[in-house]
């Protein structure tokens, strides 16, 4: 993992990023030699490596918003084929539109087609090589966990799921009078000093599980871990790097006080409001055909006299409320019987709420909340004051996530479903954290791209 402007990438994807963009530039270059194989190009050299640097570019681009080069992919989501051909569907509509707009870059519709297909044979061969390596046991990092609880039981399984299994635990350390909860198989004996035991079993880095945090540990050793160049931490700060969230069940307001982060200011808030006015524009510029004919299909079906938009109280930054603007989904007598979540299948949603919140074309009027000052364009979402009440009275740290304004699109929004009981609310509210403590424009521009992801798969939508 590396860390750039406070969030935590991939060192492996990006790599295979730099690599598929290369990958994409070669079958450019070599889909026009194909193309003029046997007569002579009409494209210079120059012509030829600028469609190529476009090409590569904008291919790149459309896969990251796939989420193809997201670390935390899991199996289940994953769909190689379906995903790249999304990828490139999407890349080939803008490419053609730069054609339009830019004619001096324009290339033979032959050519593209050499470009694409070389371009997909290359990007199923890098993917089928990338994950035999990455995979292979002896490239990942190892980690030695400290402590045999239930803690450490959590960590078996934590990357199990993924696509790429980033790391591997060569075994567990249990402190004197411990209460075992891990496989005997997977215990280290703690006989000999960890620096010993670390550089037997080949180890990276040195993670801290235990289910008592009070616990005496052995700084000494720990002390010489470290300055022998392993890497040691606790589990917060782990969950925090592997999964991109913080962990409540492991957090403590110690921790929260000391670690970095979560940094407030009047040059931060500026560079967020101007991004968000830029980002919500060029949003607007796109999407106001979509919201013109969603307003004309929401007319068509319940009627002239019926609302187009639901406005809704939320609770936005430091606990001030505000109407937040949607595109109505549900009938209009929805919640007679009160606030409720909305559930899988819902019957209050009409036709064409179904294929809005799918899309998620009915989140698109808030494009002028943003305008207003009441919401960014990336953040967490905001709730409803009916359940924020009970959430801040019942799970830890929730108000902490008022610290910053709602938004649009957000980091839980990409990494959890739709949330509909306080079970998703709690989960969700550990990445609406990392969020908070890690903020920074560049975490902002990775959460739009990857929202492409949440809007062509329909993730999490209901």
């Amino acid at each position: 993992m590396i860390r750039i402007f406070r969030h935590y990438i991939s060192r492996a994807y990006l790599w295979l990023l730099l690599i598929e963009s290369g990958v994409f530039f070669a079958a450019m270059y070599f889909g026009s030699n194909v193309r003029f194989i046997l007569t002579k190009s009409w494209y210079t050299e120059q012509d030829i490596t600028a469609a190529s640097v476009i090409f590569s570019a904008v291919l790149s681009l459309s896969c990251l918003g796939l989420g193809l080069y997201r670390r935390t992919l899991s199996g289940e989501d994953y769909n190689l084929v379906a995903r790249t051909c999304a990828g490139f569907a999407l890349a080939i509509f803008t490419v053609v539109t730069i054609y339009y707009l830019l004619p001096q870059f324009h290339v033979a519709r032959s050519v593209l087609v050499y470009a694409v297909v070389f371009a997909f044979v290359g990007i199923m061969i890098t993917r089928l090589l990338f994950y035999h390596i990455v995979n292979l046991e002896r490239l990942q990092r190892r980690f030695l966990i400290i402590g045999s609880g239930n803690k450490a039981q959590e960590l078996i399984t934590i990357n199990d799921s993924f696509i790429h299994r980033g790391f591997t635990i060569v075994g567990f350390v249990p402190l004197e009078d411990e209460e075992t909860v891990v496989d005997p198989s997977l215990i280290i004996p703690y006989d000999q000093k960890l620096i010993i035991l670390a550089e037997k079993h080949k180890v990276d880095e040195i993670v801290i599980a235990l289910d008592d945090s009070d616990r005496d540990l052995p700084l000494i050793e720990l002390l010489d871990c470290k300055m022998s160049g392993l890497t040691v931490m606790n589990i917060v700060s782990f969950y925090e790097r592997e999964q991109g969230l913080i962990s409540l069940s492991n957090v403590s307001p110690s921790w929260l006080v000391f670690c970095d982060g979560f940094a407030q200011g009047d040059l931060r808030s500026l560079e967020k409001r101007f991004f968000d006015i830029i980002a919500s524009l060029a949003l607007l510029c796109v999407a106001w055909p979509f919201m013109l004919l969603t307003a004309l299909a929401i007319m068509l079906e319940s009627g002239p006299k019926a609302p187009i938009f639901y406005r809704q109280l939320r609770v936005g930054e430091k606990n001030q409320n505000f109407e937040v603007l949607k595109f109505r989904s549900m009938r209009t007598d929805a919640e007679k019987n009160g606030a409720q979540w909305a559930q899988k299948n819902d019957n209050r949603i009409t036709r064409v709420g179904k294929i809005i919140r799918k899309c998620r074309i009915d989140e698109l009027p808030q494009i002028f909340n943003v305008f207003r000052g009441d919401m960014s364009f990336v953040g967490p979402r905001p709730e409803r004051p009916e359940f924020v009440q009970g959430f801040n009275e019942r799970i830890p740290y929730y108000q902490e996530r008022h610290r910053v304004k709602p938004g649009i699109t957000g980091w839980a929004q990409l990494c959890y479903p739709y949330g509909a009981d306080e079970y998703d609310t709690i989960q969700k509210l550990q990445y609406d954290l990392y969020y908070v403590k890690n903020y920074s424009l560049f975490l902002d521009f990775s959460i739009m791209f990857n929202t492409i992801e949440v809007i062509l798969w329909g993730k999490g939508a209901r």
